[in-house]
């Protein structure tokens, strides 16, 4: 089971996914936070922000339920999925 970052029971929750290097500093490729009413991405984002400062070191790129997401002002809801990645690079 997908650690937890809530201390509510009968949680509403944020499925979180973390790529690439991001993932690699989070020390997890995927974990749930939980979701309060009112909650946007900004809130979640300096949430795990706190919790992982190196990883938010380098994410470049957000998005929320599939779609890349750069206003921080997004309201989410229960069972939103949010992924933080770096950019990618190669060749």
């Amino acid at each position: 089971m997908a650690p937890t970052e809530s201390g509510q029971r009968g949680d509403a929750l944020i499925t979180v996914l973390f790529f690439g290097p991001v993932a690699e500093r989070v020390g997890a490729s995927r974990l749930e936070i939980g979701h309060v009413d009112g909650m946007r991405l900004g809130d979640a984002r300096a949430q795990l922000q706190r919790r992982y400062p190196q990883a938010f070191e380098i994410v470049s790129i957000a998005a929320v339920n599939g779609e890349q997401a750069r206003d921080d002002s997004l309201p989410l809801s229960d069972h939103s999925e949010l992924v933080f990645m770096s950019k990618f690079s190669g060749g």
